[in-house]
């Protein structure tokens, strides 16, 4: 050993194990007030985007998704995936991105194989989404809109929406 590694063990000074939700926290703790997501005109700060993060969780987990249930989500790179990421994972639960350029049947398929206990989707997809849902009849998930302010709308197939509110910041 040499003098430079003497004295330099793991200690809560100089390391910290850092999980996606701990980044997560982390980043909102040290730089709350500098911009996470740029979306069109929505702006989020770090602690912001915790927040809704946090809520996203809190809401899976009251619906009674937990350890090991799946989340489907259907959408492009918006701040829902974003806040997916996190408020899936915190509530104990697996995210399943789908991805946006598959046909209705590979949807069905995903979804069935899967056993997804909830769908997030963006109105945009709704053509697609309504169809492959069709194809699982009763075994279909439950789905929660996603209403993107800054996409081109579209059906809402789900009993609720993922709640979107439109923030802007000057930084």
């Amino acid at each position: 050993m040499t003098d430079f590694i003497t004295g330099l063990e793991k200690t809560e000074a100089n390391y910290q194990a850092l999980s996606p939700l701990s980044f997560l926290a982390r980043t909102a703790k040290v730089w709350p007030e500098r911009t996470a997501i740029v979306h069109g005109s929505i702006r989020r700060t770090w602690a912001e985007t915790f927040e809704r993060c946090k809520r996203l969780g809190a809401a899976l987990a009251a619906r009674g998704i937990g350890p090991g249930d799946v989340v489907a989500v259907m959408a492009p790179n918006i701040p829902a995936m974003v806040e997916a990421h996190f408020g899936v994972a915190m509530a104990g639960a697996v995210l399943n991105t789908l991805n946006t350029r598959l046909d209705a049947p590979t949807i069905a398929y995903i979804l069935r194989h899967g056993e997804a206990k909830l769908l997030l989707s963006d109105t945009e997809f709704a053509p697609v989404i309504a169809a492959a849902l069709a194809e699982l009849s009763d075994n279909a998930p439950p789905v929660i809109d996603i209403d993107d302010p800054e996409g081109p709308g579209g059906a809402r197939l789900g009993a609720m929406d993922l709640a979107y509110p439109v923030v802007t910041h000057t930084h």
